[in-house]
């Protein structure tokens, strides 16, 4: 590797770690046993590496931020609407009496711990153990949430919150799941570019606008999961511009190949990304 300065690589490490920038020249390596560099390797390529990725997690994080409040909602309004303010606590509601518990003690620290003023003024005023869904959701993590959801038994209010976002129930939970797993990994500033995710979002069959058409290299790749995050996008917000963030990102980083992430090759002309 060669250092276009060496005083200016010495001041970026002091900032960002050896072994976090490590993760960005191990694509960059030849011999990744031996650790030697491809031919013409320098140390601003896995800088520039570091700082697509970072704004990639950025733009992936607004708007998964963005998911996790429409969720929030419909998730209150729909089994509010359909069972009354506190059906999280209704263990007949879910499908596993001990798992349901678990989650409902995962709500009760995180309620507890909360210094929202909202959560303050409704324990003066009540003795509940909790305030309704609508205020709740509020301070439950969208880990728990997305158990939550997962572990509703079947029927209409479930199908209505995932209709909501244009999928089927059992494609929503693997779509959440994937969505909290990314989501950890943006909040923990881990790399995220080039990542083969250790779980496996559903590709679906129907869904009720159109997804992706092209074939993909599989849906564990950094791809899919935008697909999902812009078709959801595309439900709440028909007028969201991730799409375009997405594309000025990629075309402000001409060194680095999509198909590293698992774009396929004429990504741009899917409807998805119109």
């Amino acid at each position: 590797m060669t250092f276009g300065s060496e005083p200016e690589a010495e001041k970026w490490l002091k900032q960002v770690s050896y072994y976090r920038m490590s993760g960005y020249w191990y694509p960059l390596l030849a011999d990744k046993e031996k650790h030697i560099f491809k031919s013409g390797t320098t140390f601003e390529q896995a800088k520039t590496l570091y700082e697509f990725d970072c704004q990639l997690r950025h733009l992936v994080m607004t708007y998964i931020e963005i998911i996790e409040v429409a969720v929030r909602t419909q998730m209150a309004y729909i089994l509010s609407q359909a069972h009354n303010g506190l059906w999280f606590e209704d263990a007949t509601l879910f499908s596993n009496v001990v798992q349901h518990a678990k989650t409902l003690q995962n709500i009760s620290e995180e309620y507890n711990r909360s210094d929202e003023q909202f959560v303050k003024a409704f324990q003066c005023k009540y003795s509940d153990t909790f305030p309704p869904s609508w205020i709740t959701l509020e301070i439950t993590s969208f880990g728990t949430m997305s158990i939550l959801y997962q572990q509703l038994k079947p029927g209409l209010p479930k199908r209505n919150v995932a209709s909501f976002f244009g999928v089927s129930d059992t494609v929503f939970v693997s779509w959440l799941h994937t969505l909290v797993y990314v989501r950890n990994i943006c909040a923990h500033h881990a790399r995220l570019w080039n990542r083969v995710f250790g779980i496996r979002p559903l590709m679906p069959r129907h869904t009720r606008r159109t997804f992706i058409q092209i074939p993909t290299s599989g849906t564990q790749r950094v791809y899919f999961t935008l697909a999902i995050i812009r078709y959801i996008i595309n439900g709440i917000d028909p007028k969201n511009t991730f799409g375009t963030e997405l594309k000025k990102l990629i075309a402000k980083y001409p060194t680095i190949n999509p198909s590293s992430m698992g774009f396929p090759n004429g990504w741009e002309q899917e409807i998805l990304w119109q």
